[in-house]
């Protein structure tokens, strides 16, 4: 049977696409786990053709009389939340959620799923992710948190679990009197932002799917497709031989 030219678009309305999609850019990130060990978090926003009213996504109801000169069209967008390796910049997780999201939520998934298949060292995120929790579960792993303190932090707030009193405290103080050490490593950052920038220029920053199922598969076939070409890039630079059976 000859396939229409609408039929990617079919497949991209499909639920059980969604995680394949995501096991596909697990199982690409693989040939990459001998060689990362430091990793960084951050979002991006995709933009999208959809548009919708201002008051609407403010007052989450329709538009009524009064309020017509604040009915402004703003173009509407999905967050990309991933985790990615500061070397190559290799995609090893990532969540897809609506424009307004918070960051933090998204932090302990893409950890949890980057520690199934790689030795993590070092994870690096800005001030968002900050959190006793999201410090805690980084160290858990076997791996060190650089995540920044905001101005505005508690220092007695406390953190218990598994016989970790003021865990919290301890990682607070540790960043006060490590600052230069702290930011030589917390610089790595960066590379997620160099990331999104790859993902871009590449793949384009808009989705052109209407739907949210489809806008979030085809968001992660640009997500696959850059990680093929980093491995692709990598087989060159850092001499890998992938194996994905």
């Amino acid at each position: 049977m000859t396939p229409t030219y609408s039929a990617i678009s079919r497949y991209l309305e499909s639920e059980e696409l969604t995680p394949l999609l995501k096991q596909l850019i697990i199982e690409s990130s693989l040939p990459l786990k001998g060689v990362e060990c430091d990793f960084a978090i951050d979002s991006s926003g995709f933009s999208t053709g959809l548009y919708r009213k201002w008051v609407d996504t403010k007052w989450g109801k329709p538009e009524f009389p009064g309020q017509r000169k604040r009915a402004v069209q703003l173009q509407d967008w999905v967050k990309v939340h991933l985790m990615c390796g500061v070397k190559t910049n290799i995609i090893t997780a990532v969540e897809i959620t609506h424009a307004r999201s918070g960051d933090s939520l998204q932090f302990a998934p893409l950890v949890e799923q980057t520690s199934q298949n790689f030795s993590m060292r070092e994870v690096s995120a800005d001030k968002a992710y900050t959190s006793a929790k999201n410090l805690y579960l980084v160290v858990s792993k076997g791996a060190q948190p650089y995540i920044p303190f905001r101005k505005n932090t508690n220092v007695n707030q406390l953190y218990n679990t598994n016989g970790q009193t003021s865990f919290w405290k301890k990682m607070y103080h540790w960043y006060m009197a490590n600052q230069d050490e702290f930011y030589q490593h917390y610089h790595k950052r960066s590379n997620v932002e160099c990331t999104f920038s790859m993902l871009k220029r590449k793949f384009g920053e808009r989705l052109r799917s209407k739907t949210r199922i489809a806008q979030e598969n085809e968001m992660l076939c640009k997500i696959l497709a850059h990680n093929l070409c980093v491995v692709v890039q990598s087989m060159y630079e850092l001499g890998i031989t992938p194996n994905f059976s």
